[in-house]
């Protein structure tokens, strides 16, 4: 009978003390950058190289899984962040500072892959989406705490102690993950399959299914980059908007289970959509408010969908995985969903560019609305091909 407290430490553990470090860095990752000299556009490179990192090596990442196997993954990933993180500590430059960054995002997105693969491994099919879930909600617990760890040590020992925070969490998830069992998925004399051969094969699912995954990660990613300047435009002090989005990180964590719980019971479109749905219908309101009131609705209410969808992407691509090639098709699924993560900031950028900053809520939102009907369909057809299988 399986229970999920006899996986929890090696399945969740390492997860939230790593975010734990990645929160503590991510608030003030441009301030650090800007006190090493770069403008307001090197310090926005900065931050953006995290998910560039991500993007980079998603490919690359599921080619090591197969590979290394998870485990071996999972520890370099970790000993690898961690000298990077240790390494920004140092740094002198803010140059040597994109470097680090850029590898930290690198060493994420295996770290990503590893998880995945193993909870596909080690939870029953049954218990998949609950799963997937609990891991999702482990790393927004850990963005939770992160930044307040991360403002107790720049009040006691300045800006730079949060990058060794981060460099000891990733170097005690690496060592917690040593305890986690190999399922030997590598290592039996098998030369995996190259990535470019798994993709191909499975093209049809990642144009349809993984355009979905794209639709979801942009829409996601979209309350980070529309929300806060919108606040602004307002006028809206930064430490209200703090506020607004621990309120909406609570919602977020709140929802995991039940999430999971209709993920598992109800399949996956009947999740699927409420997150899309929620950031078009938020979006269309967003302009129709004035005060931190209307903002943090709409930010509830976009929370609402997102908590409710905790670990959607990666169950969806661990249900779509093939037996045979299942690290490097994992690979691409997680480069559709750091597309749609890297996509969202960028369309708000350009409609803010060309338009009043009144519009780019209202053209994100009605493209929303349209992604919903697709990503309704192909998730419907994945739900119906499950059950049959």
């Amino acid at each position: 009978m399986f229970r999920f407290r006899d996986i929890a430490v090696v399945a969740y553990l390492p997860s939230v003390v790593s975010s734990i470090g990645h929160g503590a860095v991510l608030p003030v990752l441009a301030i650090h950058a800007g006190n090493l000299g770069a403008t307001t556009a090197l310090a926005a490179l900065v931050v953006a190289l995290l998910g560039i990192g991500q993007l980079a090596n998603s490919l690359p990442s599921g080619a090591i899984v197969a590979r290394l196997g998870e485990r071996r993954t999972l520890v370099i990933a970790g000993l690898v962040d961690a000298v990077a993180m240790l390494a920004a500590f140092f740094v002198p430059s803010v140059w040597l500072l994109c470097v680090c960054v850029f590898v930290s995002g690198m060493s994420w997105t295996a770290f990503l892959q590893g998880r995945q693969g193993f909870l596909i491994d080690a939870v029953p099919i049954t218990h998949r989406a609950r799963a997937m879930a609990l891991l999702g909600g482990s790393m927004r617990l850990g963005v939770l705490v992160g930044p307040l760890l991360g403002a107790l040590l720049i009040h006691l020992f300045g800006i730079r102690s949060v990058f060794v925070l981060a460099a000891c969490a990733s170097f005690a998830s690496a060592l917690i993950v040593t305890r986690m069992p190999d399922f030997g998925r590598a290592g039996r004399g098998i030369t995996p399959l190259p990535v470019r051969t798994v993709l191909w094969e499975h093209r049809r699912t990642l144009l349809t299914l993984g355009v979905a995954v794209v639709i979801i990660g942009a829409s996601r990613s979209v309350r980070t980059g529309l929300l806060p300047l919108w606040a602004d435009h307002i006028h809206i002090s930064a430490a209200v908007v703090s506020l607004l989005f621990a309120v909406a990180a609570t919602i977020d964590i709140a929802l995991t289970l039940p999430g999971g719980w209709l993920l598992d019971t109800r399949g996956r479109r009947v999740v699927a959509v409420p997150v899309v749905l929620a950031v078009g219908v938020g979006c269309l309101l967003l302009p129709l408010t004035d005060s931190a009131l209307g903002v943090g609705l709409v930010m509830a209410l976009i929370a609402f969908g997102n908590g409710l969808g905790s670990g959607i992407v990666m169950t969806l691509g661990a249900d779509a995985a093939p037996e045979k090639g299942r690290a490097q098709f994992l690979g691409g699924w997680r480069l559709c969903g750091d597309i749609g993560n890297t996509g969202g900031p960028l369309l708000v950028s350009a409609v803010a560019a060309v338009a009043p900053l009144a519009a780019a809520p209202v053209v994100i939102g009605l493209l929303a609305l349209a992604g919903a009907v697709w990503v309704g369909h192909w998730t419907g057809k994945a739900d119906r091909h499950r059950r049959r299988q």
